[in-house]
């Protein structure tokens, strides 16, 4: 469903419901309060800085796409360490390396001190949006005829788009924040539009219907069962207590051998204790 408001509406998805780009949003308003002017990446440099993120994306691609097939897969989906994922995550916080921490700081300064630095350079993920957001129908348009050349609208722009040069916005890093459209102080002069002067999109309605599609895809997946996981609180104890064994360990993201038939086997004895316990708590009350 994400992909789909790429598709159809550019990179909304990055601007309109992406919790970091909210997280930007805020780093944004305390670099203005911070820094009396922008401080903008040279543009040699900018453009392989901006390659960065679509090498991680061609590396994410690689990794499981083309290197792994469908048996692997399989096997890493129902791998111990995949059960366990989320908690190593939460780890990854709460028992943070030095390292770890000051790679965290760099990227907080830098995102302060460079507008919308994590998603304009580094962001996988908003590279995959971008580049399909190529062929979304949709775009901001501006009308020669009626723009004075205040420049308003470039100003405001996160991405540092020049929108008061182009008739027609067509740009990977445009996140359809509308920001520009907002500040234009002539009516009708730049609009999100299918075609010039056609189609035209109102902003309140693309706001509702990105956050609708995103909304109705994870009830829809939440309904056919394909987004929840069937690990009880009672499994979850178990690989907690158990984290630190081999079996919930990766090297180089390789997932540690072991054996499918004999794993799901002792899932299914530890429902059956659950099982039995939750018997066993019954007959006592």
């Amino acid at each position: 469903m994400i992909l789909s408001t790429a598709i159809l509406l550019k990179r909304g998805f990055c601007s309109w419901v992406c919790p970091f780009g909210l997280l930007t949003e805020y780093l944004n308003r305390l670099h203005r309060l911070i820094c009396r002017k922008d401080i903008k990446v040279a543009r040699w440099l900018d453009y392989p800085l901006r390659s960065l993120k679509y090498m991680l994306l061609f590396f994410f691609i690689w990794a499981i796409i083309i290197k792994m097939n469908v048996r692997d897969l399989d096997y890493f989906i129902y791998s111990p360490y995949n059960m366990v994922a989320d908690i190593k995550m939460l780890h990854f916080f709460t028992d943070i390396s030095a390292l770890a921490f000051w790679v965290l700081v760099a990227l907080l300064v830098l995102s302060i001190l460079i507008r919308n630095f994590w998603c304009r350079y580094l962001c996988p993920y908003g590279a995959l949006l971008g580049g399909l957001s190529f062929i979304s129908i949709f775009k901001i348009h501006r009308n020669e005829n009626t723009c004075t050349q205040c420049q308003q609208c470039t100003r405001t722009c996160p991405v540092d788009i020049n929108v008061h040069k182009t008739t027609g916005v067509i740009s990977d890093e445009c996140h359809g924040c509308l920001k520009c459209v907002a500040v234009c102080p002539e009516k009708n002069t730049l609009y999100l539009s299918t075609a010039k002067r056609s189609g035209i999109l109102n902003p309140l309605l693309y706001g509702a219907v990105i956050c609708l599609l995103f909304i109705g895809g994870s009830v829809i997946g939440r309904l056919t069962g394909h987004w929840q996981t069937s690990i009880s609180n009672y499994e979850y104890s178990f690989h907690v207590a158990h984290l630190d064994t081999p079996f919930y360990q990766h090297n180089r993201g390789q997932v540690q051998v072991y054996n499918k038939q004999a794993w799901m086997m002792m899932m299914e004895r530890i429902k059956r204790s659950k099982r039995a316990w939750r018997k066993g708590q019954r007959l006592k009350d």
